[in-house]
C-alpha cells in the first residue's frame, strides 16, 4: 500500500464535476486539479465555464469544458456518448439549483424541479457514464462516485435561522437531498461489487461570499447552532471529497459523510 500524499494522487485520473462554477463546485474542482487529475468542469454557461477554465489553466492544472444541462436527458446521453472510449475515475454530482420556502408556502413544482436537478440528474449522469467508469476500474481498479447531499437531508432547517419564510431553507431541498443519500447507498449496494464506490457528502453551513458580505446577522444566528462557533468555508470541502475521490477511502462505501462543524451532533 502507498503511504503519505500518495494515498490521495489523482494523477493520471479524469475527474467529471456537476456544477463546477458554484461556489463548492469551484472549490471541488481546485481539489480535484491540485491533486493531479485532468477535470472535466461541467456547466449549462459556456461563459462562465471559460472564465474558470482559464483561471485553472493559467495555474497549470488540466481542465476541460463539460457543457451540457445535467436536467436534459438527452444531453447527458450524447455527451457520454461522445465521451467514449475515454475513462472516467471519478464523478461528482454537485449540481443543484432552487429558491426558498417552507411547506405552506412551497408549490408541488418545486419539489418536482428540485428532485429532477438532484436526485434524477444524478441518476442519469452516473447511468450514461457507468461504460466509461467501468473502463476506469478495468485500467485501475476503482471508480468512485460522490453525490452531494446535505445536513439537512439528515435533520430540519432550524427556522429561527432565518428572517422569513421566503429565506428559509425549503422542504423541497432537504427532500431531494435526503433522497439522494439513499440513492447513494442503493447504488453503492449495486455497484460496489464491480469496484465502483458510491458515497454521499453532506455540507453543513456553507454560505457564499456575497451571503456572508450582506448578512453579518444570518451569519451569526448560524455560527450560533455549530458546536465549532463558526461557519464553514469553500476550501474545507476540498479534503473531505478528495479522501472520497481517492484510494485512501478505497474501502469506503455508501457512506454520508458530513461536513458540518458539527451541527448535526447537538
Amino acid at each position: 500500500m502507498s503511504g503519505g500524499t500518495e494515498l490521495f494522487s489523482l494523477t493520471g485520473k479524469t475527474v467529471l464535476i456537476t456544477g463546477a462554477t458554484g461556489y463548492l463546485g469551484a472549490a471541488m474542482v481546485q481539489a480535484m486539479s491540485a491533486a493531479g487529475a485532468h477535470v472535466l468542469l461541467n456547466t449549462r454557461s459556456h461563459q462562465r465555464g471559460t472564465l474558470l477554465l482559464e483561471e485553472l489553466s493559467n495555474q497549470g492544472f488540466s481542465v476541460e469544458l463539460a457543457v451540457f444541462d445535467v436536467s436534459d436527458e438527452a444531453q447527458v446521453r450524447e455527451y457520454m456518448d461522445e465521451f467514449s472510449p475515454r475513462e472516467l475515475h471519478v464523478l461528482i454530482n454537485n449540481a443543484y439549483t432552487g429558491a426558498g420556502g417552507t411547506v405552506e408556502t412551497s408549490s408541488g413544482e418545486a419539489y418536482s424541479d428540485a428532485y429532477d436537478v438532484s436526485v434524477v440528474a444524478a441518476h442519469n449522469v452516473m447511468k450514461y457514464a457507468l461504460p466509461a467508469l467501468r473502463r476506469a476500474v478495468r485500467s485501475a481498479g476503482e471508480a468512485s462516485v460522490i453525490n452531494l447531499g446535505s445536513m439537512y437531508g439528515v435533520v430540519s432547517p432550524d427556522s429561527r435561522v432565518y428572517e422569513s419564510a421566503a429565506g428559509t431553507n425549503p422542504p423541497f431541498y432537504g427532500a431531494a437531498k435526503a433522497a439522494m443519500i439513499h440513492w447513494s447507498k442503493y447504488a453503492a449496494c449495486e455497484f460496489g461489487k464491480e469496484g465502483i464506490r458510491v458515497n454521499s457528502i453532506s455540507p453543513g453551513p456553507f454560505p457564499s461570499l456575497e451571503v456572508q458580505r450582506t448578512a453579518p446577522e444570518f451569519i451569526a444566528r448560524l455560527q450560533q447552532k455549530v458546536p465549532m462557533g463558526r461557519i464553514g468555508q469553500a476550501n474545507e470541502i476540498m479534503g473531505p471529497v478528495l479522501f472520497l475521490a481517492s484510494s485512501a477511502a478505497s474501502f469506503v462505501n455508501g457512506t454520508n459523510l458530513i461536513v458540518d462543524g458539527g451541527w448535526t451532533a447537538w
